[in-house]
């Protein structure tokens, strides 16, 4: 099985998030996308009730599409989420056919060498890297360092969680920019209001 996984804080998973594993998995042959709502990230504040929202959304977001799949791997582990352990344990779960590939924003990419374990990581994986509008992106040193990558072609949509949690706060609409079950989870659950 070829395995791409797609881990973040999803905080709250959008439709950019779902047509970028989308996107993937039409263009680069994968079997599975795997996506693994961080438990404890590493650089962000934590809160352990708001990661089981976030878990929930994500669950709910991806239920109808079959190639999609979330692991609680990273609750399981309740530390702070750290890439490299995750993937090492991907491996030896599902015994994936070459190296797993990981979804990642140029944003992130850039901070890829301050990752815990990076240079043990860059052997481990291959990055499938998706660029911000007007991001003017040279890579090439990571190149050099031995980081494999590979340029998603898919055009930019501008979403990001922080401005939808804006939205929440002022009561817009969120129809266009999540799916309506997790715009229902977020109602339901009185998320993002204070």
């Amino acid at each position: 099985m070829k395995l791409c996984i797609f881990s973040g804080t999803f905080n709250p998973i959008h439709i950019a998030h779902l047509k970028m594993a989308e996107y993937v998995l039409n263009n680069f042959g994968f079997d599975k996308i795997l996506f693994i709502p961080a438990y404890k990230p590493p650089h962000k504040n934590y809160n352990p009730d708001m990661s089981v929202h976030r878990y929930n959304m994500v669950k709910l977001a991806i239920k109808d599409n079959p190639h999609f799949e979330i692991s609680d791997i990273e609750f399981k582990r309740e530390g702070k989420s750290y890439t490299y352990d995750t993937i090492l344990e991907l491996y030896k779960k599902y015994n994936p056919e070459g190296k797993i590939n990981l979804i990642i924003g140029t944003d992130a990419f850039k901070q890829i060498e301050t990752w815990y374990e990076a240079e043990k990581l860059k052997k481990l994986v291959d990055f499938i890297v998706f660029v911000r509008e007007n991001d003017k992106v040279d890579l090439s040193e990571l190149k050099l360092k031995g980081y494999n990558f590979r340029f998603a072609k898919m055009e930019f949509i501008d979403i990001s969680s922080t401005a939808l949690r804006d939205r929440i706060k002022n009561n817009k609409p969120l129809a266009d920019f999540v799916v309506k079950e997790v715009e229902d989870y977020i109602k339901e659950n009185g998320l993002y209001r204070n």
